[in-house]
């Protein structure tokens, strides 16, 4: 199973906690159309910082048996790194590579541990699940259809296979965390604390905000959701800490 960039984002999504109220790469949306701009940047500026994939082994991690090869593991790096690159252009901080290599191959290693827990629960993804996720990806990145998003993602190497077994992939992901969690639900105390915190900040950054807080029942439905995705992303890594525990990972970087 080719693992590349598409897939990365949503694991860091899953990790991490959505955020409802946040940018589009959060929320899993523009990601094909940012990756596609950092490309064309990264072409129009010859002296930009290029990938160091000097010395990586053509097996670059085994989980319980289960090899991570190189090819897999450059396709997710260079695109990491086109993201790192362009930070550190704003920063001005040059990319640490070595750490970044060790949080991709981490990342992929995390993947695989899923998606072999989920075929231990027999957790699947249907087509039409995929078909469905397929959809609210292509409206995310604001594009009309299906076609248009899996048409983005050809002109940067990709085939439809590669498209639908990676989307698979981050449903069977979602329905294993979903099946650990259980039942999960935000409190109007859980949503209200966290409502009063984002009006703290906004009240501390003060004029540079730009923007008044909108009214609690206005952005509710929202902040529900963020909290539940919270609640998520902290089932996800205890689990995942689980798994490492009991597995067999070796790490060849």
């Amino acid at each position: 199973m080719r693992k590349n960039w598409l897939l990365g984002f949503f694991l860091a999504l899953v990790l991490v906690g959505a955020s409802a109220c946040g940018g589009t790469d959060e929320d899993g949306g523009d990601t094909s159309n940012g990756a596609q701009q950092q490309q064309e940047e990264k072409q129009a500026d010859p002296s930009a910082p290029q990938a160091d994939l000097e010395g990586i082994p053509e097996v670059v991690a085994e989980v319980n048996g289960e090899e991570i090869p190189r090819e897999e593991f450059v396709q997710a790096y260079e695109a990491q790194f086109q993201q790192a690159a362009m930070q550190s252009q704003t920063s001005g901080q040059e990319v640490d590579q070595d750490q970044l290599k060790k949080q991709v191959a981490d990342s992929l290693v995390s993947t695989e541990l899923f998606v072999q827990e989920a075929a231990e629960r027999d957790i699947s993804a249907s087509d039409q699940e995929v078909d469905q996720r397929l959809k609210q990806l292509a409206a995310q990145n604001g594009l009309e259809s299906v076609d248009a998003f899996v048409a983005a993602l050809e002109e940067q190497g990709m085939d439809r296979e590669e498209i639908d077994s990676q989307v698979r992939t981050q449903v069977l992901i979602e329905r294993l965390i979903e099946s650990e969690a259980g039942d999960v639900s935000a409190s109007k105390q859980e949503v209200r604390a966290m409502y009063d915190e984002l009006v703290a900040q906004q009240e501390q950054a003060g004029e540079q905000a730009g923007q008044e807080m909108p009214p609690f029942a206005e952005v509710r439905p929202q902040l529900e959701e963020q909290v539940e995705s919270e609640k998520k992303s902290e089932v996800a890594q205890s689990l995942l800490q689980e798994l490492r525990e009991d597995a067999d990972v070796v790490v060849n970087l």
